[in-house]
């Protein structure tokens, strides 16, 4: 009995589309205390929910390339249901992206915004620390994507009594040059495969 235990999630994010439903799950009713969206060091995201601009900058690759993104698609529909559904103020904002290269967001709407948000942008280095620890740790090999998760979700300063849960978003054996420089070992085909 008793309501569910409230609980922060860290996913990692690129184009904006898991942590929207995030997002949308929370306002179903899901207790979702905290939502961390982890980006590499492509951090258009991370750099919007500090300051209250939007502005992409060139791809810099990564060994994470599902985040690779400045212009996060699914993004847009945050800032329909945080700017109260306004349908003629989300499009000026995507025109002066057009035209200018930037938006800038009301203080109400990255108010609203960083109440359920907290980002964090995670290097190349740390990712592959957190791969090695990760497994060192626990013996579990994980995939570049995941380990920006997991090292974000660490340095969110979620509180202790809050369950933290990363998404893991792809199998380690889609980037394993990645896992063996940080770990030293090939991961394993899963057996269907």
């Amino acid at each position: 009995g008793g309501p569910a235990r409230a609980v922060a999630f860290a996913v990692p994010t690129g184009n904006f589309g898991n942590a929207y439903a995030g997002f949308a799950a929370q306002r179903m009713g899901l207790p979702v205390r905290q939502l961390v969206v982890a980006t590499n060091r492509n951090d258009v995201l991370a750099r919007f929910f500090a300051e209250g601009i939007y502005r992409p900058e060139p791809v810099v690759p990564s060994m994470s390339p599902s985040m690779d993104i400045q212009r996060a698609s699914n993004f847009e529909r945050l800032l329909f249901e945080l700017t109260g559904r306004d349908g003629d103020e989300v499009a000026a904002l995507m025109a002066s992206l057009d035209q200018s290269g930037a938006f800038t967001t009301t203080s109400a709407t990255l108010t609203e915004a960083r109440a359920l948000f907290t980002t964090r942008c995670i290097d190349e280095a740390e990712t592959m620390a957190t791969i090695a620890r990760t497994h060192a740790e626990t013996g579990t090999l994980v995939d570049p994507h995941t380990a920006v998760g997991i090292a974000a979700g660490s340095a969110a300063g979620v509180a202790a009594e809050t369950p933290l849960v990363c998404l893991a978003t792809a199998h380690p054996t889609k980037f394993p040059e990645a896992v063996v420089r940080a770990t030293g070992l090939k991961p394993p085909l899963p057996a269907q495969l």
